[in-house]
């Protein structure tokens, strides 16, 4: 299979029509073999617009929608990123080809095992994987410029919030319907968090962050 080809096609016809031209987002998806975060089974299929899963409670975005919330994370060449629910590390290799330093949070020490041989066998060297759990974020290392949550979850703990820098952004998708999430970015300004939400797609959910059901009379 032509990798490349596929790549150039997946961008071409799923991430520039979906007004995501900046040139270092458009770059890092052209330089990422996303064939290389999938399982061996489902490479064929690693450029469709499918959301692939990755491991148990894991999964990669479609491209258009990772394109969308890249784009509006607005990622520059200094920023320090945090990826919540890394994965495979996909969406951290990305960010670590446009931006300073990108970090990848995991709970499970085979998955943060199997990112960092990942990213070293491909060169990424802007990329590192931790184990922690992920409700905590990683306060010892911020504050974060960027902060991506990889799925969509309910209800977002303060903690991720308290480790914005000054104008950090954290990029997350919110379930707004059955089958339906939007993608919402808030950016902190002194001591207090705005945000916009951004697209609407259906991103994977990130298990473990619904909110508690309270009972009703």
């Amino acid at each position: 299979m032509n990798f490349a080809k596929m790549r150039q096609t997946m961008v071409d016809t799923q991430v520039r029509p979906n007004d995501v031209t900046d040139p270092e987002i458009v770059s890092a998806f052209l330089h990422t073999p996303r064939e290389a975060f999938v399982p061996k089974a489902d490479q064929a299929i690693a450029y469709a617009e499918y959301e692939i899963e990755t491991s148990e409670g894991r999964a990669l975005w479609t491209p258009r929608d990772l394109g969308k919330m890249l784009k509006s994370l607005d990622p520059q060449p200094n920023d320090i990123a945090l990826v919540i629910g890394a994965g495979a590390g996909y969406e951290t290799a990305l960010l670590a080809r446009i931006i300073e330093t990108a970090i990848a949070l995991e709970d499970d020490e085979t998955l943060v095992d199997e990112m960092s041989d990942r990213f070293g066998k491909l060169g990424i060297d802007r990329a590192v994987a931790v184990q922690g759990n992920l409700r905590d974020g990683l306060p010892d290392q911020g504050p974060f410029d960027i902060i991506f949550v990889t799925g969509t979850v309910e209800e977002a703990p303060e903690a991720w919030f308290s480790q914005l820098a000054e104008g950090g952004r954290l990029g997350v998708p919110v379930p707004v319907g059955r089958d339906l999430a939007r993608g919402r970015v808030y950016t902190r300004a002194g001591d207090t968090t705005s945000y916009r939400d951004v697209f609407d797609g259906c991103p994977p959910e990130l298990p473990g962050f619904r909110k508690k059901k309270s009972f009703a009379f």
